[in-house]
Formats: C-alpha cells, sequence, structure tokens
C-alpha cells in the first residue's frame, strides 16, 4: 500500500533539496531532478530559510494567438488545492510576465504551499500569454534538459534550487535519503579531523 501523499510531504519537510537530490541520484535519475534555470527569488534571493513542498498543480501557458489551444474555465489560480504548489509553464521565448502580485494574495488566501514559475514574473495587468490547461504534463524551459514535470510530482524549492521528484520513486527516494546523510556527516567529520576527501569519501561513501 502507497504512503499518503501528506506523509511523503511531512517526510520531505525534513530534508533540503540537496539531500532529495542525493537520494534521486542514487537511482540513477537524471540530474538529482534539479530544474535547470530556476532560482528562490522570495522572500529574498537566494537567501534564508524558505522552503516549499508540495505536489505540483501544473499551469501550462500559451500565446494568445493560439487560438486552437485548449482554454481554462475561470481563473486558474481560483484552482489551486491547498497545500500545493503551482507550477506555472511559459512558452519560450519569455516575452512578458505572467504572474504578479494579486495571483500571490490569491495562491496565499487558498494555503499554496507555493508557486514556480518556468518564466518571467512581474506585477503586470496585461498578458500576452493565457493559461490554457491545467493539471497536464509540462516541459521545463530548457536547452540542457528534457524534463517533465508531472501533476502530482513533488516540488521541493530552497535556497539551492528546485529539485521535482517523480510520485513513483518518492517512497525509495525517502528511504535512501537517510544513510546518504549520515554518510555526508560522517565525511564531514574526518574531513574536520584532518582527513582527505579522498580518503573520506572512499571508507564512509564508498567511493
Amino acid at each position: 500500500m502507497s504512503t499518503p501523499a501528506k506523509n511523503i510531504i511531512a517526510s520531505l519537510q525534513r530534508w533540503s533539496t540537496c539531500d532529495v537530490a542525493d537520494g534521486l541520484s542514487k537511482l540513477k535519475y537524471p540530474n538529482g531532478g534539479f530544474l535547470e534555470g530556476l532560482t528562490m527569488y522570495s522572500p529574498e534571493f537566494q537567501a534564508g530559510q524558505t522552503k516549499i513542498v508540495g505536489q505540483a498543480f501544473t499551469v501550462k501557458f500559451v500565446r494568445k494567438s493560439d487560438e486552437a489551444a485548449p482554454k481554462v474555465q475561470g481563473n486558474y489560480i481560483d484552482k489551486i488545492p491547498a497545500g500545493a504548489v503551482a507550477f506555472i509553464s511559459q512558452p519560450l521565448p519569455h516575452i512578458n510576465a505572467v504572474y504578479g502580485g494579486l495571483m500571490t494574495l490569491r495562491a496565499q488566501a487558498l494555503n499554496a504551499a507555493g508557486v514556480v514559475i518556468d518564466g518571467r514574473i512581474r506585477d503586470l495587468d496585461e498578458h500576452l500569454c493565457r493559461p490554457s490547461e491545467v493539471n497536464v504534463p509540462v516541459r521545463l524551459n530548457s536547452d540542457v534538459q528534457d524534463v517533465w514535470i508531472e501533476p502530482g510530482d513533488y516540488i521541493i524549492a530552497d535556497l539551492n534550487g528546485v529539485v521535482c521528484l517523480p510520485q513513483g520513486l518518492a517512497e525509495q527516494v525517502l528511504e535512501a535519503i537517510p544513510a546518504i546523510a549520515e554518510a555526508d556527516a560522517k565525511c564531514a567529520e574526518a574531513i574536520k579531523g584532518g582527513r582527505s576527501v579522498e580518503t573520506a569519501f572512499r571508507e564512509f561513501r564508498g567511493r
């Protein structure tokens, strides 16, 4: 029987993006789940203890000129479930902002865990893009990674970056993290004691 999402989220709160990435890397998952080009900006740029953990509520934007694409009924921001992380995907090139202050106010009122924007953010009233679909797979805008964020995947974000943990790997990753973290702690103590990184890694990391 699979672990309930709320229990997985509670467990993920204990760990950093680096810990989760280490767990994914142990499972040979590409890039350790790190999403290239995404950076923590709020409340400070890559500073402080801000952390976001929750399941992805994906929002796919398209150009307003794309009349063939589906249309979201109502405003997508009103549909964000409590505790979810809205992952907003804007098509390239990013020629204007797709998210602003009023959206944040509504997301806060709905108790969203946070928002990740793969695009531009600014407090603008008019946009050249529009939301087309919610809770569909969205591809990260990247020239170096072929990564898809699926609805319900776990998003972990902190000052180190943003990691996407696929739902199907969550339990395995959480099982792997404690041993990795313990090995790293032992490496740190050994290095502080004068050991070389090579010997510390060989003894505690097995490489």
